[in-house]
């Protein structure tokens, strides 16, 4: 197991695969575990676990576990167990906004993060949520956004800690994510270059280092091929094919039938593959919550829309355009990536300045997506790396 030196102390070495029988809930329960680094949620979340046997009930004891927390003066454990709960609420929940803007209530007082370090920047008649963390003497800009369901707020751990190590540290809600979602309804696009231009011009910033993270290092490849203000970046998963990681989900015997009916178009494939996938999301919880994500996530008004829209998320066509310094992370056991999309990225660099190409593997516990086992870890190589490539 390798351990971080920086940041040892902010994150746990830590994934455990006994909290929930479902992956994917296993999955977030770790996720709510590791940013919030607090030992004693774990005897909670296997404690409430055996009563969780749908979204529904999972809703439920998460909401409960953030009031016995709040209650407690446990903010920060109370902040994730309700980001965690808001996680599976559908739109139709009505309970969804109102978690939202109370779990980055709780996250802004936690770490004391005012309206001076959160800004509004103007993109297609709303605005983008973003906030700039910026030390003495600082050694370079990082520019960082998330991807398919991720919160700014959710991570502010994780950008202290790259403020905490010298960097001036942009993080923003770009189209389909976040409050730039939820409040100004702005919908995911794959042209990231355009968000990515109107916050680089607010911010007046040049020599930058792009940090996307899960679907965000698909875009961050796309904004540094058309924007050369970009020096330096960093995809914190690869994820050159979404389509393919999306149909990941689908039950393997359908996943070639429904790939060639979305990218073979016409209103009888549409109409064979909505009701296919009213089926299987029948079937999966997973791919239930997927779909449903997805569509609110980019737009669209069918399953079939939204797969058609996934089409879009790829980096053929600009990975030739990237000319700068650039580092990819994967995890060996990525249950969303599949691995081989790792080094398909690779090849497909061929005019880069340089390639550093990161796996992480289950000896350094960060063998997952996005490192989660181990955050501390990737915040580490991350920022290594961008010391050495200045």
């Amino acid at each position: 197991m390798t351990n971080t030196r920086r940041f040892a102390d902010l994150f746990p070495v830590a994934f455990y695969t006994d909290l929930h029988p479902d992956f994917g809930i296993n999955f977030q329960m770790n996720r709510c575990y590791n940013f919030s680094n607090d030992e004693g949620m774990l005897a909670e979340m296997r404690e409430v676990s055996t009563r969780i046997h749908d979204y529904g009930e999972f809703i439920t004891e998460f909401y409960k576990l953030y009031e016995k927390s709040l209650a407690g003066g446990h903010k920060l454990r109370a902040a994730h167990y309700l980001r965690t709960a808001e996680f599976y609420m559908t739109l139709h929940d009505p309970r969804k906004d109102e978690c939202r803007k109370q779990f980055i209530t709780l996250m802004r007082e936690q770490f004391g993060i005012g309206d001076d370090l959160h800004f509004l920047v103007p993109y297609e008649g709303g605005f983008m949520s973003a906030y700039r963390f910026t030390p003495e003497n600082p050694k370079g800009t990082l520019v960082v956004f998330g991807g398919f369901d991720s919160y700014v707020e959710e991570m502010f751990k994780t950008i202290l800690a790259m403020k905490s190590a010298g960097f001036d540290v942009v993080f923003f809600d770009g189209p389909g994510q976040g409050a730039t979602l939820e409040d100004y309804h702005i919908p995911m696009t794959h042209e990231w270059e355009k968000p990515t231009k109107a916050v680089l011009d607010y911010f007046k910033l040049d020599e930058v280092t792009l940090v996307g993270v899960s679907l965000g290092g698909c875009l961050a490849l796309r904004a540094a091929a058309y924007d050369q203000r970009v020096k330096r970046v960093v995809t914190d998963d690869v994820c050159p094919d979404f389509l393919e990681t999306v149909l990941g989900k689908f039950p393997e015997k359908s996943r070639w039938l429904v790939s060639y009916l979305v990218t073979h178009d016409n209103a009888f494939h549409a109409k064979i593959v909505n009701t296919a996938v009213a089926k299987l999301c029948n079937k999966s919880l997973m791919l239930e919550w997927g779909v449903a994500q997805g569509m609110h996530v980019m737009g669209a008004k069918s399953p079939y829309d939204f797969l058609r829209k996934c089409m879009l998320f790829h980096t053929r066509d600009v990975s030739p355009l990237v000319t700068q310094d650039v580092l990819l992370m994967a995890g060996q056991e990525d249950h969303y990536i599949p691995l081989h999309q790792f080094y398909d990225q690779q090849k497909t660099l061929t005019n880069i300045r340089s390639l550093t190409a990161r796996l992480f593997t289950r000896h350094e516990t960060a063998q997952n997506h996005c490192q989660l086992g181990n955050v501390g870890l990737s915040v580490e190589v991350i920022v290594d790396w961008v010391e050495q490539v200045m």
